[in-house]
Parts: C-alpha cells; sequence; structure tokens
C-alpha cells in the first residue's frame, strides 16, 4: 500500500476544515446552550455573532439600542455576560471566531479573562477576532471611532496578541462584506489586499513589535472571504489571492518563511445571493458556493461556516443551522474530495483566469496606493463610491434579465413550498421581552458589581487609565483589560474612547455613484421619471423630495442606498443622510427638508419597534400625511402589522425590481396628497 491507502484500499483522507455555525442571539444563557448543542451535533469550531449594540459599543439601555438587543447576535455587555457565554465551554481546547470589528478589543479581553477565569493558559487559546475596520466604513457599517484611531485599536491588538496569545489570529482581514456591497471579484482581491497592507505597515511603524518577530505578525493575518454562485471564478479569486498574497509578504516585508507567507482563510459562502423566492433553490446555491472553497486544494478554506437556506426570510432556527452543518459534513465525510492533491494543477483554463484576476487587481491596488493607501480611499469616498456603482450595476443586469437568478427572475411558478406553508413558523424569533429582561439585568450588573461574589474594583480609575493611554501612545490592550476586569460595560468602555477619539460618519457613496440604468425612451426608468415630474408639477414643487433613513444600529445599507440612487436617477430630489439615526433625527430631517415621501431600510429585525416610532413622531410634528414605506427583511405577519399601523407599503428581499418600486413610491405620493392615478405604467 501507499501511503495514502488505508487497509482498505482506498486514499487516505486529508484533515477536513474547521466547521463552524455563525450564532447567537437573544441572552448569553441562550446562546450557550446553543453553542454546546452545536456542538454535540458535530461542529468543530465556535463563531459568535454579537449583537448590533456590542458591536457598535452600545449598552442596551442606549437609545440607539432599543429594537436591536439580541436580534442578531448576542448581546454582551460586561464579564458577565461572557462568562455565561462560554460557560463549561473550556476555552483552551476551543476554536473561536468573534465577528466583532470596532469593540474587538474589548471583546478580546472580555474572553482572556474568561479564560483565565477558567484557569486556562492564554497562550494556548485559538481563535480570530474580525477586527477588520475598513470593511465597516464601506459595507457592514458597525464603525464607531475615525479610521486613524481605529488603526490604532487594531495596531495595538495585534502587537499584544503577537507576545501574549501567538495562536490568536487578531484579525481578520474581511472581504466578505465587500462582495455583500457588491464588489467584483477584483474589487474584493484588491480593497483585502489594500486593506492589509495599511495594518502591516501601520505595525510595522509602530515600533511595537522587533523586526525580527514581523514574520511571527504575517503569521497570525488571516483573511475572511466571500464565495458566490460563480464557483469556478469564486475558486480562480480564492488562488489569486494567495498568489498576491505571497508576492507582497515576500517582496514588500521580506517574509521568507513560505509558513508565514500562507495565505489563511476562513469563508461564510454567499448570502446576497439568496432569495426570499422559492428559497428551496438556496440550498443548491450554497452548495455550489461551498463548492468554490473546498474543491482546490492548493487554495482551500481552513474554516468553512454557511449560512441557512432561509435567511432571506428571517432568522434561521437551530434545524436550519444543523442542515447547513450537515451540508459540509457529507462533503468531507461521505465525498472523496480530501483523497486527492489539487485536481486543478495543470489547467490552463484555470491559470488564464486567475493570471488575469491577478493582474487587474494588482493594478487597482496600485490606484488605492496612488491615492494614499486603504485609509485615505475610504476618507476620500473612493472606494465606497466604487463598491455603490458596482451594485447598482449588479441590480441593474438582474432587472433586464442578463443576469438570471432561477425563481427571481426566470421560472417563477412554482409547486407549493411545505417549507413555507407556515411562513412564521419557518424562521427563529426573537421574544420581545427579551429586551427588558438584558437591561434589567445590565442595571442589575451596574448595581452589584462591587458586591460578593465578584467584588470588583470601582470602574472610575480604569476607564480614567484608558482615557490616559488613549491620549498618549501606551498600547490600549492592558488598559482595556483592566476595565474588563473592573467590570466596565461595553457602553462604558467605547463611551470612553469616544470622548478621546471621536465618532465617525463613512461617506455614503450615494452621491458620487454613477447612472447604472438609463432612462432612455420607452425605458422603464423613462416612464418613471415622467411620473416624478408630472407629480411635482402638480403639486406645485420643483423637485419631489424622498427621504431615505436608516434607524436604528442597523448598517447594512446597500439596499437603502440602491433605493437612494435609482430615486436620485429617477429625479427625485434624494435626502440620505447614511446609516445609525434615532427615530427622532429621522423625523427632523423630514420635516426640515418638507419631504414628500420617507423610506425606512431596516434588516436587522428592529422594524417592528422602530418604523411605528417614527410613524407616531410625524404625527406628533403635523406631519402625518408624509407617506412612510418600508423595506427590509420583514415577516409577512410584521408586514401586515406595519400597514395596519400606517405604512404605506411595505418592500421585502423578493422585490427586486428597484424601477418598480420607485414608481409605486410616486403613487403612494400621490395618494398621500389626493391627486388623481396617473395612466403612465411604471
Amino acid at each position: 500500500m501507499t501511503e495514502r491507502q488505508n487497509a482498505a484500499g482506498r486514499r487516505e483522507k486529508d484533515r477536513p476544515w474547521l466547521m463552524r455555525t455563525y450564532a447567537g442571539h437573544s441572552t448569553a444563557e441562550a446562546s450557550n446552550e446553543l453553542y454546546r448543542r452545536n456542538l454535540a451535533k458535530g461542529q468543530t469550531g465556535l463563531s459568535v455573532a454579537f449583537d448590533l449594540p456590542t458591536q457598535t459599543g452600545y449598552d442596551p439601555d442606549h437609545i440607539l439600542a432599543r429594537g436591536e438587543v439580541g436580534r442578531v447576535g448576542v448581546p454582551v455587555s460586561h464579564l458577565g455576560d461572557m462568562r455565561r457565554l462560554f460557560q463549561d465551554i473550556p476555552l483552551e481546547q476551543m476554536n473561536t471566531s468573534m465577528t466583532i470589528n470596532a469593540t474587538a478589543m474589548w471583546l478580546l479581553a472580555l474572553y482572556q479573562v474568561v479564560a483565565e477565569e477558567q484557569g486556562a493558559d492564554i497562550t494556548k487559546l485559538q481563535g480570530t477576532t474580525q477586527n477588520d475596520i475598513v470593511k465597516e466604513y464601506l459595507s457592514r457599517g458597525t464603525h464607531v471611532f475615525p479610521p486613524v484611531p481605529s488603526l490604532r485599536l487594531t495596531t495595538d491588538m495585534i502587537a499584544y496578541t503577537v507576545s501574549h496569545m501567538p495562536k490568536w489570529n487578531p484579525i481578520n482581514i474581511c472581504s466578505y462584506h465587500l462582495q455583500e456591497a457588491g464588489a467584483t471579484p477584483v474589487q474584493e482581491i484588491a480593497y483585502a489586499m489594500s486593506t492589509a497592507i495599511a495594518v502591516l505597515d501601520a505595525v510595522r511603524d509602530s515600533g511595537q513589535v522587533p523586526a525580527e518577530k514581523f514574520g511571527d505578525v504575517v503569521a497570525r493575518i488571516s483573511f475572511f472571504v466571500n464565495a458566490g454562485v460563480r464557483f469556478i471564478e469564486e475558486m480562480c479569486k480564492m488562488r489569486a489571492f494567495g498568489r498576491i498574497w505571497d508576492q507582497v509578504t515576500r517582496e514588500r516585508y521580506g517574509i521568507q518563511d513560505a509558513k508565514q507567507r500562507r495565505f489563511r482563510y476562513g469563508v461564510q459562502v454567499n448570502s446576497l445571493g439568496l432569495t426570499e423566492a422559492q428559497p428551496e433553490n438556496n440550498v443548491q446555491r450554497i452548495v455550489l458556493e461551498m463548492l468554490a472553497v473546498t474543491l482546490s486544494k492548493d487554495a482551500r478554506a481552513r474554516a468553512v461556516q454557511l449560512p441557512a437556506w432561509n435567511e432571506a426570510l428571517g432568522l434561521p432556527r437551530p434545524w436550519d443551522q444543523q442542515w447547513s452543518l450537515r451540508i459540509q459534513q457529507v462533503l468531507a465525510h461521505e465525498s472523496d474530495l480530501l483523497e486527492y492533491e489539487d485536481i486543478f494543477e495543470g489547467s490552463h483554463v484555470i491559470e488564464a483566469k486567475v493570471a488575469a484576476l491577478v493582474e487587474e487587481s494588482l493594478a487597482e491596488m496600485d490606484r488605492i496606493d496612488e491615492m494614499g493607501g486603504a485609509m485615505a480611499a475610504v476618507e476620500s469616498g473612493y472606494l465606497k463610491s466604487q463598491l455603490v456603482s458596482s451594485h447598482a450595476e449588479r441590480r441593474a443586469r438582474i432587472e433586464g434579465g442578463t443576469e438570471k437568478i432561477v425563481g427571481v427572475n426566470i421560472y417563477e411558478s412554482t409547486e407549493p413550498n411545505p417549507l413555507t406553508a407556515d411562513l412564521d413558523a419557518a424562521i427563529q424569533t426573537v421574544d420581545p421581552a427579551v429586551e427588558a429582561r438584558v437591561v434589567a439585568a445590565l442595571q442589575n450588573w451596574r448595581d452589584t458589581r462591587y458586591q460578593p461574589p465578584f467584588n470588583h474594583p470601582r470602574p472610575c480609575k480604569a476607564l480614567e487609565r484608558l482615557k490616559e493611554a488613549a491620549k498618549g501612545t501606551d498600547n490600549l490592550m492592558e488598559a482595556t483589560l483592566e476595565c474588563a476586569r473592573a467590570g466596565v460595560t461595553t457602553g462604558e468602555w467605547s463611551e470612553a474612547l469616544r470622548e478621546v477619539f471621536g465618532e465617525f460618519r463613512a461617506p455614503t457613496g450615494v452621491s458620487s455613484a454613477p447612472v447604472a440604468v438609463t432612462a432612455e425612451e420607452g425605458t422603464a426608468l423613462a416612464l418613471v421619471r415622467r411620473k416624478v415630474e408630472e407629480t411635482a408639477r402638480e403639486l406645485g414643487v420643483g423637485k419631489l423630495r424622498f427621504l431615505v433613513g436608516k434607524p436604528g444600529l442597523d448598517g447594512h445599507s446597500n439596499g437603502a442606498e440602491q433605493i437612494a440612487v435609482r430615486a436620485r436617477d429617477a429625479g427625485f430630489e434624494v435626502v440620505y443622510q447614511g446609516i445609525r439615526l434615532t427615530p427622532e433625527q429621522i423625523v427632523d430631517a423630514a420635516v426640515a427638508e418638507d419631504v414628500h415621501g420617507v423610506g425606512l431600510s431596516i434588516l436587522s429585525g428592529s422594524h417592528a419597534q422602530l418604523v411605528p416610532d417614527v410613524l407616531e413622531r410625524l404625527r406628533e410634528a403635523g406631519a402625518a400625511d408624509i407617506p412612510v414605506i418600508a423595506g427590509g427583511i420583514i415577516p409577512n405577519a410584521d408586514a401586515e402589522l406595519l400597514r395596519a399601523a400606517g405604512v404605506a407599503a411595505v418592500f421585502t428581499p423578493k422585490d427586486f425590481d428597484i424601477t418598480g418600486i420607485i414608481g409605486r413610491i410616486v403613487d403612494e405620493i400621490r395618494k398621500a396628497n389626493k391627486l388623481d392615478p396617473l395612466e403612465v405604467p411604471a
């Protein structure tokens, strides 16, 4: 027998990738139960989803946290929550991924202190903190501080972990959300690599890591990527990623050890392409996307987490997450995939595609470098406008039918779906009472953290030390650990740094995005433009004004941006101030700008609280006649409640025709102003 054969004469298999499920919701206790159940099912690593207040540095009782607590992840407000989250899970034996960015240093400090309390040797802790702030400015919206201090937090964490937690990946350069925001493969590679260069340059220039240890820094940089349904192109993208990373680390940073230059990545396959229409088709999409990051041994992911078939409908249930885990397990354990060397080696087709991606990506990286690097390209708005433009082009291809999506713009007829026969039972729902319980528990923590059994010291000194460190040049990790041990809350830690660093509102990219859909005579957009112009004329105004608002903490602004861009191209004057606004701020803007319609975009599930609040505030402001349109991941039952509360129209991911949506918005404005319906079709 050869060394690759076992006793049965079959080839020995390579060890499979880490199998994770991105999970967390409601409370630390509920999430802990979910993690232990998933581990018992054969999951080999944890992937923690934090709720939006935790990600953006707010305590659950902050006004912006209203409606968001425990929705898209687990709330972790202090050390007590972190203890409960990992209760009976030995952290020294675990590989834990934490999707956290602006507050990554804080969550890692809490994690380390809990591990110490368990008796763990922190030098053995394994896992990853995402900690890529650049993509937050571009696509996901959980940034807090401006780019320069944000990069400092990242740099300090990397320097600390290299010395104290050598097996930890302190940053996951994250191109996943770039693709979700519309990035092409070239943009995904170029923007992620430019971010990695900005981070490595900052660590090198900080002087915190000796030159002889810089290879250890490079070796701990990992990436978190996306894989779409065009799985050949996506697989080639991963090979191109590895080739460019090897070149950059060797030529720019002089890393001679090939192991330290290895491109290490985990993956969550694409959620952007998952559909609300015929959602059962999402299963085969997920399988194809997984193949992109597993088929090629030389470019295989080190960790894979798959979305669930019903993510376009709402929060997946444990059974849905189990299904996604079983998809991975069948491929790893039943197929012969892991028995072979790289099956694409020597393919001239693959080599040509990889070479083209490398060439185009390096050219885009050079453009960004000429601007002053990734941080400068963020602050100028260049990167954001490019993504908004790419996403608009993709939406236009779908609407025009040149990009085909089964069940959406082709093969739309369908048999009744037993999986969604009871739509409200087909997703996990978060009990609205959870938020009140979490807020009450937080208040109890604040009142009792100094008392037995914890006896934490008063947090004031720890917070003052943190602020002093932030004003100077000390590494912020030690001061952050002191805050964790003192029982400081997430909001208190973030507020202390906000006082020193300030906050940042990222460019929206809307005003500079080029026209993606033409308004030539006879096109759908031309017809909508005529409706907009005629309605403005009848109302006696120069232009119809439409406010696009993002209430709460949901930073996924892609849909809002596409509506804003298309409304602009249809002739509206668009008011869009970006993400993270309170209902009060949205209503104040609507009244001040004298808008004719308000569109609210929410994907986090907080619509049930925030949309009625906007309606009530409009009534109190004497502006109840302004029609409010809601869009996002909104279950049918919730949509009915919103309409009953006074929402004029509700749009969800199944409504892919943006031009048609803009036409409907004009109709609602006409109806609200008691104008006769127009005969012009939209």
